[in-house]
This record gives structure tokens, C-alpha cells and sequence, in this order.
């Protein structure tokens, strides 16, 4: 992290504000003493999906509400014998 005294910000305030939408946080100092920070504002993403923008896009094969496999593999899952 940059650290910079008021003074210099103030003379060369856009090239630390490169630095900081560079990612580089930047320490504003007044004689040598912390007082504030300058850091990068994440920004949010908007979601773009739109309902339904998949329609068509999948083929279903069989019965989906039939379960997956028999019922002799879930007794020998058990450990019963039919």
C-alpha cells in the first residue's frame, strides 16, 4: 500500500487516483500520520439471465418422476434379499 503525505496528494491527486482504480490502495497521511485510506469500489455485477432464455435446450429421456434405479437395487443396497 502507497502511503502519501496531503501535500503530494493534493499536487499529484490523479496519478494516485490511477493507481488506485489500478487496484493499488492509497494511505493519506497528515505529517506522517495516518488518516485516511483510498481503496478501489468493487462494483457489482447485474445478473443478465433471463427467465426461461434455456427453453428448448434440454431433452428429457423417459419418466423423470420414475426413480432412477429398480427396486431389487435398492434392496441389495440394503442388504436385503428379494
Amino acid at each position: 500500500m502507497r502511503s502519501v503525505n496531503v501535500a503530494e496528494m493534493k499536487t499529484h491527486f490523479s496519478n494516485y487516483l490511477k493507481m488506485v482504480m489500478n487496484g493499488e490502495p492509497v494511505e493519506v497521511c497528515k505529517r506522517n500520520v495516518a488518516v485516511a485510506r483510498i481503496v478501489p469500489v468493487v462494483l457489482k455485477r447485474i445478473n443478465k439471465t433471463r427467465l426461461g432464455c434455456g427453453k428448448g435446450s434440454v431433452k428429457i429421456n423417459g419418466d423423470i418422476t420414475e426413480p432412477a434405479i429398480s427396486a431389487f437395487s435398492w434392496n441389495m443396497l440394503e442388504g436385503e434379499d428379494s
